[in-house]
């Protein structure tokens, strides 16, 4: 069958954490990519990053939830 786009559910980004989409510095790479499509400013994106990079990998993945967890699922 074949059907149209407009049927297909919108699906959010699933990021399984043990694989290599879970390294620090690829979720990183997606808070750049993801902030300003969600109209972050350059700034903000700055800032985030700057939150993530202070504490350890526990501390990385809360502020990346915190800020992107409506439209990014991770899982462990």
């Amino acid at each position: 069958m074949i059907r149209s786009r407009e049927e297909k559910p919108i699906r959010g980004i699933e990021i399984d954490l043990r694989g290599p989409e879970g390294n620090a510095f690829v979720l990183m790479q997606y808070a750049t990519r993801l902030g300003p499509k969600l109209g972050y400013s350059p700034q903000r994106v700055d800032a985030i990053i700057e939150v993530m990079m202070m504490g350890d990998y526990e501390g990385l993945l809360k502020v990346f939830d915190r800020e992107f967890g409506h439209i990014v699922t991770l899982w462990r």
